[in-house]
């Protein structure tokens, strides 16, 4: 009933990378070999975000991807559903319980950004483990 794919998982990971490069923009297979994707899994979803207006893409040398906002105005909840569609629609139909959980987990990804995903992981960095 709730369908949040490792496609989310990544790409939220690689937007708090992107986080943490500030302004700059940062080559796709930079970001691939930091975060340990495969470079054109990574093309595939980034083309998305970009048609969805949360990256921009920057061609030339120094080219690549920055946020197209700042970090702390996206959402964990807008990325995953740029990718996977509407979180837990089945669940919404089916109510009760299976809508309030679904209802919990928007809550969570909504008031989550990607730069408190930056933040976080670079928290758990110390300890070699990620938070996502």
């Amino acid at each position: 009933m709730i369908s949040v794919t490792s496609k989310s998982r990544y790409a939220v990971v690689a937007m708090a990378e992107l986080a943490r490069s500030g302004d700059r923009p940062v080559p796709i297979k930079e970001l691939a070999e930091r975060r340990g994707i495969p470079e054109q899994f990574l093309e595939q979803l980034f083309s998305t975000l970009r048609r969805d207006g949360l990256l921009v893409s920057h061609r030339g040398m120094k080219g690549g991807y920055t946020l197209a906002r700042p970090a702390d105005e996206i959402n964990v909840l807008e990325v995953v559903q740029a990718l996977d569609g509407k979180v837990g629609q089945e669940a919404d139909e089916a109510g009760g319980i299976w809508a309030e959980g679904v209802g919990a987990l928007r809550k969570v990804f909504s008031q989550t950004t990607i730069a408190e995903i930056s933040r976080r992981e670079a928290e758990e960095a110390g300890s070699g483990m990620y938070y996502i």
